[in-house]
């Protein structure tokens, strides 16, 4: 297996999760920076390669956690950033506008998520990975991805209907507003 391959394959999925979890694009990158150094100091012992993608993600899911404990200390918790997604120009422009706005408020609402929830969410929902390759990145048992994820996804459930309404257009997408503050 090419170190540029692995790196060409998951380098997406690494800088997508180092932003979720560290919600500092800085931080994030000098975690996909770190990721790659030590996947490359490592690959030549990766002793199941169909497992890379899994090992790939446990290396930045632990510098991220590293990351974190160190700045710990410090209360100041940098902005939520999300990259925008580019439209499909092949679909109905206005649907597409209403799909991101949704899928900006939702993404918006599991960054308030405790970061082992959020972790879950993100593996599962964002990047679809499996209970299983959750598990081994994460160093927990299955059977702890499903109630993570199930407690992740009702928490979100519950932040979502206390923020937001929700309601279909003309063109049956559902909107989501913020809720008035009173």
């Amino acid at each position: 297996m090419d170190f540029w391959e692995v790196s060409e394959s998951q380098y997406s999925r690494v800088r997508a999760y180092a932003l979720s979890m560290l919600r500092d694009r800085a931080a994030a990158e000098d975690v996909v920076q770190e990721t790659f150094l030590r996947v490359q100091r490592g690959l030549a012992t990766l002793r199941e390669p169909e497992k890379v993608t899994s090992w790939v993600l446990r290396i930045t899911h632990n510098l991220c956690l590293d990351h974190l404990r160190a700045r710990q200390g410090s209360r100041a918790v940098p902005q939520a950033e999300t990259e925008a997604d580019v439209p499909d120009l092949a679909h109905d422009f206005h649907k597409e506008m209403e799909r991101e706005e949704m899928s900006a408020c939702v993404r918006a609402k599991i960054e308030i998520l405790p970061d082992n929830l959020r972790a879950v969410v993100h593996l599962s929902d964002v990047l679809e990975l499996s209970q299983a390759e959750i598990a081994e990145i994460l160093g927990i048992e299955v059977g702890n991805v499903k109630v993570r994820l199930h407690r992740a996804r009702k928490r979100l459930r519950e932040i979502l209907e206390d923020a937001c309404t929700f309601s279909q257009d003309e063109c049956s997408v559902l909107v989501c507003e913020p809720k008035p503050r009173s």
